[in-house]
Formats: structure tokens, sequence, C-alpha cells
């Protein structure tokens, strides 16, 4: 995949962000207008990361929603997956690309 334009990655990086914010469950919504991503070149290619700068009391909001969190009055909020439903057609898609790419189609 080293031949595979950083263009193509970068495209991909921008649509995840915009399908994480829409997904973020909303309260302020800072969380959602918190992701961005990054794509750094690896040996084999390239690889995509995904951020999200809100951090409270040093603790990742983002997670605390997707894995769920206690509360300081001794109860438990459930998480909500909502990073792998927003990520998983991008993913699809930029598969199907980048085998277009490779294979010639």
């Amino acid at each position: 995949y080293q031949s595979l334009p950083k263009s193509l990655f970068d495209r991909y990086g921008q649509a995840g962000v915009a399908a994480l914010r829409e997904s973020t469950p909303k309260d302020t919504g800072l969380t959602g207008e918190s992701w961005s991503y990054d794509v750094e070149k690896t040996g084999s290619g390239y690889r995509i990361s995904f951020s999200n700068s809100n951090v409270q009391n040093g603790v990742p909001v983002a997670l605390l929603i997707q894995l769920g969190h206690g509360t300081t009055g001794g109860t438990f909020v459930k998480g909500i997956d909502y990073i792998n439903p927003a990520l998983r057609p991008i993913f699809d898609k930029l598969a199907k690309d980048i085998w277009k790419e490779v294979s010639g189609e």
C-alpha cells in the first residue's frame, strides 16, 4: 500500500471525523465538535488515527460515553457504542477503494 496516495487516507479521515461528529450523543455538543484525525505513514502504508480532545478531569469524555462510567452519586451510566457503528461504513468504503487501486479495477 506504499504507492497509494496519502490524499486517499486524508479523505477518509475527514469522512470519519464527520461521521463521529454526527453520531456522538449530544449534551453540549463539545465532544462531537472535538474529533480530529491524523494520517501517519508506516513501514507498510498508512495509519488513520482518530482522537477527541474533550478531556474533563484527565478523562476523555468520548470514552466515557462509549464505555460507560460511574457517577459521583454511585450509579453507573451505561455506555453507548457510537464510535464503531460510525466508523464501520467509512472503513468498509476505504477497503473497497484500496482494493480498486491495487487491483486496477
